[in-house]
Parts: structure tokens; sequence; C-alpha cells
């Protein structure tokens, strides 16, 4: 089964190539000459995700899944959520946005947050979704230098390390992305 991932992102990419099974080949963007910026206009990562899904299988004619993903924290009432790739500005740096959410906390007393990814598979003229998420905290630095967003301040519940500082594997079997393609993995394969 062929199926195309609705992501320029290389390191989401590459994530969630090593959980899919070898009898789905996973298709980039990139595989199919899609080189636009695929529209992320929805208020919800669950819209996001499906508009991306939609784009794709309609303006190329693929089954593909996408993916959206927002850290939510508690004591600012859910942000950055959606706006979690470009928080600190349309430049989507990864180092501005944890500097800006780092800021934002400074004088809070929670730091309770979670990671949320959904995915919305266009499959067979049908439209599924699935979600995944990891709840834990947000540190007072950063730490690791694995990973990619804001995976050097987010600390899962009851781990010591941030996500930055842990081995893909165990990232993968802990966190939302992660969750949300095993989901989608146990639903292809009861096809």
């Amino acid at each position: 089964m062929k199926i195309v991932f609705a992501t320029n992102n290389k390191n989401k990419l590459r994530e969630v190539q090593s959980l899919v099974p070898q009898h789905i080949e996973l298709l980039s963007l990139e595989d199919i000459n899609c080189t636009e910026d695929i529209p992320e206009t929805q208020a919800t990562i669950e819209g996001n995700a499906v508009q991306k899904a939609e784009y794709v299988k309609n303006k190329y004619g693929y089954d593909c899944f996408a993916d959206d993903t927002g850290l939510e924290v508690d004591a600012l009432n859910g942000e950055p959520g959606v706006y979690s790739a470009r928080y600190a500005g349309p430049q989507r740096n990864a180092q501005d946005n944890m500097n800006k959410l780092l800021e934002e906390l400074q004088n809070k007393d929670s730091r309770k947050a979670q990671f949320k990814t959904v995915i919305a598979l266009h499959l067979n003229g049908k439209l599924e979704a699935f979600t995944g998420i990891c709840k834990g905290e947000i540190t007072l630095e950063k730490h690791g230098d694995k990973g990619f967003g804001y995976d050097p301040i987010f600390k899962p519940k009851d781990y010591d390390e941030t996500f930055a500082e842990m081995d893909l594997k165990l990232k993968n079997k802990i966190g939302h992305r992660g969750k949300a393609v095993l989901e989608l993995i146990n639903y292809l394969n009861n096809l």
C-alpha cells in the first residue's frame, strides 16, 4: 500500500517512518512533487490536519494522511495550541518559540502542559481521525539536543528527561505522535 504523509518536516517524516510497517510505503510531499505550502488556516489542531489531508487528496489524487500537533499549556489557557509552530512569529523558529514560552511562564505557578497530535487519514473516499496526547510539564530551561520543536523544554509525566534527551524509540513509545501513529497503523492493519 502506498500512502502520502503530507508533511515537509523531515524530522516528523523520520519519526513516522520508523513506526510504519514495511508493507506500507510512505511517500513524502517531495516524492509527489508537492512543493507549495499546504494551508493551515483552521482554528483547531483537528481542523488543520483534515485541511492538509484533503488538500493533498483533492489536488494530487493520492490517499494520504496529515498531522497537526500543538503544545497546550494549562497556565496559558491552552496556548500556544494551534499556533505552536508560529508562536513567536511567522518565521516558525523553534528557539524563538521556546524562548517566548519560557518567558510567558516566568511568573506562573503551574507548568503543566500536554502535546496533542491529530492525524487525519483520507483513504478510499473516507476520512478518519486519530489522536495522541502526552501529558507533562514545561521545564525551567532547555535540556537536550535531540528531537525538534519544543522537545528541549517538555518533560513527559513520570520521566526525568525532556523529549530532547530521550532516544527516538522511547519518545515514539510514550509521545503524542507515536500514540496517534499507532492508532493509524492499527486501523490500516485491519483494512
